[in-house]
């Protein structure tokens, strides 16, 4: 799994490429760990790999959220105007 993310520095700007990637990659780990899990509840290795991974997803969700718009409408943090979805859709031609 890429962890570059992990490396930036606050100035750096993560393309929406490579916070897809993450998303989708990290996306996956924890549903393969939740499967894995679900048969052993006991394993401290793999509850750990969990926690793991969904850090990193909730970071690559959030740095997306701030610089890309929210993937998910409980991610709107506006008070003021509803943010869900201001700009085009990517099959409309958004976020190219």
């Amino acid at each position: 799994m890429n962890t570059d993310m992990n490396n930036m520095t606050q100035t750096d700007v993560p393309s929406h490429e490579a916070l897809m990637k993450q998303i989708n990659e990290t996306g996956f780990a924890m549903d393969d760990v939740l499967l894995y899990l679900d048969t052993h509840p006991t394993d401290a290795k793999a509850l750990a790999y969990y926690h793991y991974v969904t850090n990193m997803y909730n970071n690559a969700m959030s740095a997306h959220a701030a610089y890309y718009g929210p993937l998910r409408a409980d991610q709107v943090t506006s008070d003021t105007y509803w943010t869900w979805m201001t700009e085009k859709w990517p099959w409309e031609g958004g976020m190219e």
